[in-house]
Parts: C-alpha cells; sequence; structure tokens
C-alpha cells in the first residue's frame, strides 16, 4: 500500500522499543496525521484516520458534501457535482463523498514534517511515562548496571534502558564502582533537564539506611517495631532510634541480632559505616541521654524553647560523648533536633573560647567547636598531634592556639 511508508516502519521501530501501549500508539498516530491535515487542508474536522496499528496501516478519508458546479465555497468541505461524477457516476447534489488521501498526496515537505513529528511525540510519550514511573518511585530502594562514570557522576542503566545518575555527593565516600556491577540506593528526586527526566539515586540518604533496616529486620516490615529518626554521617557513623508497641519485643536486641547478625548487611552495603540503635523515648532527657551514648552522663539541662541540652560529665566521659571529630555529638544532635553543649565536671574554673576571639581567628575557635570542643581546657587535653587529626586546621595554627590557651593559664 502506498501509506505503509518509511514513516509509518520508524514508529514500529519506537513502538516495539518502548513497549508503547496500543492506546497510546493509536492517540499519538491520530494527532500527528491530524496535524499534518490541518496544514495542507486548513482543517481536519471533515476527515476520518483509520488507524491499524498491529500492521502499520493507516488510512486517511476526506468527507465532502457534493453541490453544483460554481457553488463551492469551502474546496476542503465541499466539491462541485461534476468532479464527484468521476468518482462515482450516480452522485446527485446534497450526497457525502468520501475519498481516500493518500499519505503521499500530503506532499515530501509534509511527509518529512510529519514524521519528525511523529519522533518527537514518541519521545515525548516515552518521558513522560518514565517521569510518572520514578516520580511515585521516590523514596524506594532501587537496584541498576553501572553504566559509565561521567566526570564524578555515575551513570546506572536498568532493565529498560533507563539512565538513573548517582552524583558524587550522594556516594558513599568509601564506594568503588566498575562496569557491569550493580549497585543499589533510594531515588531520591526526579526533574525533567530540558525535556529528559533526570532520575537521581542516593546512597547517602538518612532514607537509604531507614529502607534497608525495613527490608533486613523483619520485625520492621511487619510493624512491630518502627522506625523513629535516623541520622548519618554517611559511610562513617549512623544512629537510628526504633520503638515498639509490643513490650515483650526488644526493639534494638531485634534490629541488631544475635552477634550484629541482623544489622551485618546493613553495615557491609553501607561500606562498613559504623550503625548505633536505640531505644526511641518520648522523654527527651533520656532520648538525648540515649542518643549520646557510649557516654555516661552526669546531668542533662534541656531548654525546649531554644531546643539546647546542656550536658554535664565526667572528664573521662567528654571523649566519648563527642566522638572521632565530633561524630557522635553531631549524630545524637540531628537525632534529637536539640544542639548539645557539652560541660566537664569541676569546670568552673575553665574559659570559653569565646573569650578568646581578640587572639583568635573566630573560624578558628568554629572549627574546634565543630568537634565539640568549646573551653580551653577541652582543647588543652589533646596534644597538638592529636588534634591536627582531628581538625582541619594547619599544624602551626594549632600550635599558636595551644600557646595562647596555656598562657591563659599561666596568668
Amino acid at each position: 500500500m502506498e501509506n505503509n511508508l518509511d514513516l509509518i516502519e520508524s514508529f514500529s521501530e519506537f513502538r516495539d522499543d518502548k513497549l508503547i501501549d496500543r492506546e497510546a500508539l493509536m492517540s499519538i498516530l491520530d494527532e500527528v496525521f491530524k496535524t499534518a491535515l490541518k496544514k495542507k487542508y486548513g482543517s481536519d474536522e471533515n476527515f476520518d484516520i483509520i488507524i491499524n496499528p498491529d500492521k502499520g496501516d493507516i488510512e486517511i478519508w476526506r468527507n465532502r458534501i457534493i453541490v453544483d458546479d460554481g457553488m463551492v465555497e469551502n474546496p476542503n468541505a465541499e466539491i462541485p457535482l461534476s468532479e464527484a461524477l468521476k468518482i462515482e457516476s450516480d452522485f446527485e447534489v446534497g450526497e457525502e463523498v468520501s475519498e481516500e488521501v493518500k499519505i503521499s498526496q500530503l506532499g515530501r515537505r509534509a511527509i518529512l514534517a510529519l514524521r519528525q513529528n511523529l519522533i518527537s511525540k514518541v519521545h515525548e510519550y516515552d518521558n513522560n511515562t518514565v517521569y510518572k514511573k520514578f516520580k511515585e518511585l521516590i523514596g524506594t530502594i532501587y537496584t541498576a548496571e553501572i553504566h559509565h562514570i561521567k566526570g564524578k557522576t555515575v551513570i546506572l542503566l536498568d532493565d529498560e534502558g533507563n539512565e538513573i545518575l548517582l552524583p558524587r555527593d550522594k556516594q558513599i565516600p568509601s564506594d568503588f564502582f566498575k562496569k557491569g556491577e550493580t549497585t543499589k540506593g533510594i531515588i531520591e528526586s526526579v526533574d525533567f533537564k530540558g525535556n529528559k527526566p533526570s532520575i537521581i539515586l542516593s546512597r547517602t540518604s538518612p532514607v537509604f539506611l531507614e529502607r534497608l533496616f525495613e527490608q533486613e529486620i523483619p520485625e520492621i516490615a511487619d510493624g512491630l517495631i518502627t522506625i523513629q529518626k535516623v541520622a548519618r554521617i554517611p559511610g562513617e557513623k549512623a544512629k537510628i532510634a526504633v520503638d515498639t508497641y509490643d513490650d515483650r519485643i526488644d526493639p534494638v536486641g531485634a534490629c541488631v541480632g544475635v552477634n550484629g547478625a541482623r544489622i551485618r548487611s546493613i553495615v557491609r552495603e553501607l561500606g562498613n559505616e559504623n550503625i548505633d540503635v536505640i531505644s526511641y523515648s518520648s522523654n527527651i532527657n533520656l532520648f538525648i541521654s540515649k542518643a549520646l551514648a557510649p557516654a555516661k552522663i552526669t546531668s542533662i539541662t534541656v531548654n525546649e524553647e531554644t531546643k539546647r541540652a546542656e550536658i554535664l560529665l565526667a572528664s573521662e566521659e567528654v571523649s566519648k560523648a563527642i566522638g572521632k571529630g565530633g561524630s557522635n555529638i553531631r549524630l545524637a544532635s540531628l537525632l534529637t533536633g536539640y544542639e548539645i553543649d557539652v560541660f566537664r565536671e569541676g569546670a568552673e574554673e575553665d574559659v570559653e573560647l569565646s573569650e578568646f576571639e581578640d587572639d583568635i581567628e573566630p573560624w578558628v575557635i568554629e572549627e574546634f567547636r565543630r568537634i565539640g570542643l568549646d573551653t580551653a581546657k577541652s582543647v588543652l587535653e589533646y596534644s597538638a598531634e592529636e588534634l591536627e587529626k582531628r581538625v582541619d586546621l594547619e599544624a602551626e595554627t594549632i600550635q599558636e592556639v595551644l600557646r595562647i590557651l596555656k598562657e591563659e593559664f599561666e596568668n
């Protein structure tokens, strides 16, 4: 048939590759052919388009009313009697004539434009389908194969050939990727970049840790244990607070398992991230105390209006509360929603670092605060070598700070 042209064949290829359903296929074809007819004849109202998507057949029929010769006012909707009689000898004025329009009659330029419109509509349909699919998957675990690495972004492909991006800031620091291997994360966001959906996978999100627990711990999947709060420093340390309505269940023990058996696969997936599972409490004093484990707190004062908590500890417990690089206190703060200030027992003669702002740059003081060291004595407890490992400061800067602080107490 004349209308079995390249444009229909090319569309069939798109249909097979993208698995466009029959209804969508017919709708797209109908739309692009109506657009072509409007450009050619000024209107598509008096045309019937018959589509057989399975065979790739298109039939276009133009319907016109017969009028007397010389009485045609709208050539697209009316046909003179003499012309109608050439189609069928017994036609009369007032009757409707249906005449097939071959695709080739639209003209070469119109056919090329039609084909381009067809391709564009297929891409648009496919992109919208992918966008809707992944929009519904936001916050769920997804697995895809590593295809290649572009800059610092890992490009993954799923089983349907959809491209998924894993940016550097969404990767765990210890992650190492090889082409052909699979990796998992959560679908964090889906947006249109130009006219193409941009799907972002994340392995650093707290939600990823939460979903892994739901996947690996049956009691969480069944709703017997609930996850209340999650805080993470990806690849380094995490805290997760769990609760249960059943007093017979130990939520922490159930999540960790015997000798950590249940949590082991989660730790491995997250690059050996250290995970503390704690029991959630609506009593904020108790919750903060649990969040600062393994440190043992002497006393705690909470200001609910300012969302700050002052913690008093024995000197030997301070480093435990702060943790390596300030990770423990930072996670406890993220988990509880309270800024936590640590004070040592018997530290009345100590001096706040803020008192030294005339001699020490504020940004240097802030770097010490970042790891929980906010008083002179708390800094002096460490050697210069130890501080170099904990703070992001030059050795000369650390030496100068220690000199200033020591002079204060000597004086």
